[in-house]
C-alpha cells in the first residue's frame, strides 16, 4: 500500500517544498522591500507637510493644524517682530 502511490508522495512533498520557498522568499525578500517603499512613502509625506507649513508660516499667514480633535496655530516668529500693517480699502 505504501509503494502503490509514489507519485502522489512525491507530488505532495514538492507542493510542500513550493509552499515553504514561497513563505521564505514573502519573509526574507518581498516584505522588506514592501516595508521599505511604506517607510519611504512615510517620510516624503512628513517632508512635504513640513515644508508646506513653514512656507506658508514664512508668509506670515497663520496655518491651523489639526491632530485629532486638537487644533494648533502656527506663525512664523518672524512676523510677530513686524509692526502691524493697516489695511485701507
Amino acid at each position: 500500500m505504501g509503494n502503490s502511490k509514489p507519485g502522489v508522495v512525491i507530488a505532495v512533498l514538492v507542493i510542500l517544498v513550493l509552499v515553504l520557498a514561497s513563505l521564505v522568499l514573502y519573509a526574507f525578500v518581498l516584505k522588506p522591500a514592501v516595508t521599505g517603499y511604506v517607510i519611504n512613502a512615510q517620510t516624503q509625506g512628513v517632508e512635504y507637510a513640513l515644508a508646506t507649513l513653514v512656507q506658508a508660516s514664512s508668509n506670515c499667514e497663520i496655518v491651523p493644524v489639526t491632530i485629532g480633535n486638537k487644533t494648533t496655530q502656527f506663525v512664523d516668529v518672524s512676523c510677530l517682530q513686524q509692526p502691524e500693517q493697516t489695511v485701507i480699502g
